[in-house]
């Protein structure tokens, strides 16, 4: 098992480029696959969540072509995907899952999805449940809740569904199933989830329409081949974020990040929490908005967090929690019951995390308070399999009163390859 230790920095400084955004990254493959003609795909994240969707395709058929720079797909249209012979594994990517099982459902073939240990733990009802509802046949372990899951593809019906909650990977699957679905499929949230598959499948010709109300998407049209620029993944650029943040005598530029409106939560609340934050040459790519962020350090002051906010940082609140760790006063979190069904409870390992290292973590059934401590101390943690919580603890390292060791550090390749060496770029000893 692969532990890392990191020491205080004196500074965070200098210009970085983060990688390829992953939830665009898994799409372009997924709607460059099934729509007519090729597909250039420049900024893909060659990380392991996304080379299990990209293997899962070419399992299926779909020649993908791979120079290092530019992926080239050769589109084979909406009913163009071949039976797997074997099953598809999806690694640790819980977006693999779901997504493939809204795209499987409909197909003419038997498929079976399965995925590591952690995978196999996590709730797949919520896409198995509205997708048998438009007619899929699916089993499951556990009724459907767990993995592996065994897909039939079948004809399917479009329905109006009103998901619990605001899940883009819930959304998505219903999406890339309604692709294929007679009449019209409806997906409505409580509160708007991250957009990328709108704005994807917009790009490449679907039928749809989206506002306040959900998304529509109507049956029956292919799709057609497309460019596509990935911008970095505004995910990953979040640790560097709080990294210049916390660190004194830090000063960063993050060049071509991903400024999605249904993505920047992490922004808002760390400028709500006193961080300097400026967005630089903001424009457009592939239908996406981009900007450089400029961050220097800041003294950071707890707040509250939930409401709308909190689907549009959910990936983010690990390393939100170190910010709140060194922040002035309390922060509490709320409405965040979803980071307990991600590829680990978050909201428990990171309150074990930092009360190892000195911080008072009070948790709740949606959240947890954080009491922000002058210093956070020297220590050893754990990643509990999980990227995110990883390099969480990695950058509270940055400014804690000694080294900070991480134990099972293989994950952050999930997400992030070149994280330890941007680390050591920009981290002044």
């Amino acid at each position: 098992m692969q532990s890392y230790t990191v020491r205080p920095a004196k500074g965070i400084r200098g210009e970085i480029t983060v990688p390829g955004d992953k939830s665009i990254s898994h799409r372009s493959i997924m709607l460059g696959s099934i729509a007519r003609g090729e597909t250039m795909v420049r900024g893909f994240l060659r990380g392991e969540d996304n080379i299990a969707t990209l293997n899962a395709f070419r399992a299926m058929g779909v020649v993908i072509d791979d120079d290092g720079e530019t992926l080239r797909i050769a589109g084979e249209g909406l009913r163009g995907l071949a039976e797997p012979t074997d099953v598809l594994d999806c690694g640790n990517s819980g977006t693999s899952m779901r997504l493939l099982t809204g795209l499987l459902a409909p197909q003419r073939f038997y498929s079976v999805l399965s995925g590591d240990q952690y995978l196999r733990r996590r709730p797949m009802r919520r896409v198995v449940e509205p997708l048998s509802r438009m007619g899929a046949c699916i089993h499951g372990r556990e009724g459907g809740e767990k993995a592996p899951l065994a897909i039939v593809g079948r004809d399917l019906k479009g329905i109006s569904y009103t998901s619990s909650v605001a899940s883009a990977q819930v959304k998505s699957a219903l999406m890339l199933a309604g692709l294929y679905a007679e009449g019209e499929t409806r997906v409505t949230e409580p509160h708007l989830s991250r957009d990328h598959s709108e704005r994807m499948f917009r790009h490449f010709g679907a039928d749809i329409e989206n506002g306040p109300a959900g998304v529509v998407v109507r049956g029956g049209r292919e799709l057609e081949g497309r460019d596509i620029v990935v911008p970095g993944d505004i995910s990953s650029a979040a640790f560097f974020m709080v990294a210049a943040l916390i660190v004194p005598g830090s000063e960063l530029l993050i060049r071509g990040v991903g400024v999605n409106p249904t993505r920047t939560g992490i922004i808002d609340i760390l400028t709500a929490m006193g961080g300097s934050l400026e967005l630089l040459d903001q424009r457009e790519v592939s239908g996406e908005p981009v900007a450089d962020i400029l961050v220097r350090s800041s003294r950071l002051k707890g707040i509250e967090i939930a409401g709308e906010v909190v689907p549009r940082a959910i990936d983010e609140f690990p390393v939100v929690c170190v910010a709140a760790a060194v922040a002035e006063g309390r922060t509490v979190v709320r409405e965040a019951r979803e980071l307990r069904v991600k590829e680990t409870d978050r909201i428990a390992a990171m309150a074990t995390n930092l009360r190892a290292v000195g911080v008072t973590v009070t948790e709740s059934e949606d959240g947890m308070d954080i009491e922000g401590a002058e210093q956070i101390a020297a220590g050893t943690v754990e990643s509990f399999g999980d990227h995110r919580i990883a390099m969480s603890m990695l950058i509270a390292g940055l400014t804690a009163g000694g080294d900070i060791t991480v134990t099972d550090t293989e994950c952050i390749g999930t997400s992030f390859p070149t994280f330890f060496p941007l680390l050591e770029k920009v981290a002044a000893r």
